[in-house]
C-alpha cells in the first residue's frame, strides 16, 4: 500500500471541499494517508524527495504552481487549440 499525502495550498478556502475529493480518491486506489499538508510546495516536494510519501494527491490541477520542481508532462494527442500555439525555443528549421 503507498503512503500518500493530500496536499491543499493554504489560500485554498474552504478546504474541506477539496479535502473531501482527495479522501476519496485515496479510498478508491488503496492509498494509506500520511497527512494533509497545508504548507508551501517545496515542502511537498521535500516530503518525495526525502522518500516520505510515495503519492501527492491534489484536488484540482489548477492548485499545483506552474513553476514546480520536478514537472511531468504528457505528450498526448493535442487539440487544434494547442495546434495552433507556437511553443518558443522549438524552432528546429
Amino acid at each position: 500500500m503507498e503512503l500518500a499525502v493530500i496536499w491543499v495550498p493554504a489560500d485554498i478556502e474552504p478546504s474541506e471541499h477539496a479535502i473531501t475529493m482527495c479522501l476519496d480518491h485515496l479510498r478508491r486506489h488503496d492509498y494509506r494517508l500520511n497527512g494533509i499538508m497545508r504548507a508551501s510546495w517545496e515542502r511537498v516536494e521535500q516530503k518525495m524527495v526525502d522518500g516520505e510519501v510515495d503519492v501527492v494527491v491534489i484536488a484540482d490541477l489548477a492548485h499545483l504552481p506552474p513553476d514546480r520542481s520536478p514537472r511531468i508532462e504528457v505528450a498526448a494527442t493535442v487539440s487544434s487549440a494547442d495546434e495552433a500555439r507556437p511553443v518558443s525555443g522549438t524552432d528546429l528549421g
